[in-house]
C-alpha cells in the first residue's frame, strides 16, 4: 500500500478570474511512484481554534449565538467540496486546490469570512479518492486512506483579497425581487443617484 502525506504550504487569491477563487498550495508525498490521483477535498472551517474581537463577536452572533454560548455552538462546519487531480509524480509534488467563493450572505462561510478583519482562519481539508500506480501486472488502483487530511491557518486577508479581485470595493447583497422593487421605489422617490446614497439618507432607519 502506498503511504501518503498531505500538507498545505500556502494560500492566495487567484488573479484574473471571473469568480472569486482561493487557491491552496497542496504538497503530496508518496512512498512509491504515482501515475495519477483523483481526489475530493472536503474543506471544513474550525472556528473554535482562534480568538475573536468584540466587533467580530457581534457580527458572528447570527451564526454562533451570544458569546456565552460559544462553548457549545462554536463547532466546525463545511466550507466547500471540490475535485483535485494530481498528475504523475515520484516522491513529492506540488499542486493546487481551487476553491470558488461567493458574496452570498445566505452562505455561512461568507458571513464568517466577512466578519473577520484580520488574523487566521483554521481550516482542515479531508481527502478521499483514488490512487493509480503501475504494478507488476499493469496499472493498479488504491483508495486514499480515510485518515488523509491536512490542517492550515489561512490568513483572513486572502478571502478579502479574492473578493477585491472580482468586485473591487463593491459588495453584493442578494434580496428577493419584491424587496428590490421596494428599494427601487424608495430610491426613485428620494432621487438618490446610487444605492449608497439611498442607504446613507436612510441611516436613521438602517443601522
Amino acid at each position: 500500500m502506498i503511504a501518503l502525506t498531505f500538507s498545505i504550504t500556502g494560500a492566495y487569491a487567484k488573479s484574473r478570474t471571473a469568480t472569486p477563487t482561493i487557491c491552496f498550495a497542496l504538497c503530496v508525498k508518496a512512498s512509491e511512484r504515482v501515475e495519477a490521483m483523483v481526489l475530493r477535498a472536503e474543506i471544513r472551517i474550525e472556528p473554535q481554534w482562534r480568538s475573536y474581537s468584540l466587533g467580530e463577536q457581534l457580527l458572528l452572533n447570527d451564526i454562533f449565538g451570544a458569546p456565552e454560548r460559544w462553548g457549545t455552538t462554536l463547532r466546525a462546519f463545511s466550507w466547500a467540496d471540490v475535485p483535485v487531480v494530481v498528475t504523475a509524480f515520484e516522491g513529492e509534488t506540488i499542486t493546487r486546490i481551487e476553491v470558488p467563493c461567493t458574496y452570498d450572505f445566505d452562505v455561512t462561510a461568507t458571513r464568517f469570512f466577512h466578519a473577520l478583519a484580520d488574523g487566521h482562519i483554521p481550516v482542515r481539508i479531508l481527502f478521499s479518492g483514488a490512487i493509480f500506480y503501475a504494478g507488476r501486472l499493469g496499472f493498479s488502483c488504491e483508495r486514499v486512506p480515510w485518515s488523509a487530511e491536512a490542517a492550515y491557518r489561512m490568513p483572513a486577508s486572502v478571502w478579502h483579497e479574492a473578493m477585491r479581485v472580482c468586485y473591487g470595493t463593491d459588495a453584493l447583497l442578494r434580496v428577493k425581487a419584491e424587496t428590490l422593487e421596494q428599494l427601487h421605489r424608495m430610491r426613485a422617490a428620494a432621487g438618490a443617484l446610487s444605492w449608497d446614497e439611498l442607504f446613507a439618507r436612510s441611516s436613521g432607519v438602517i443601522t
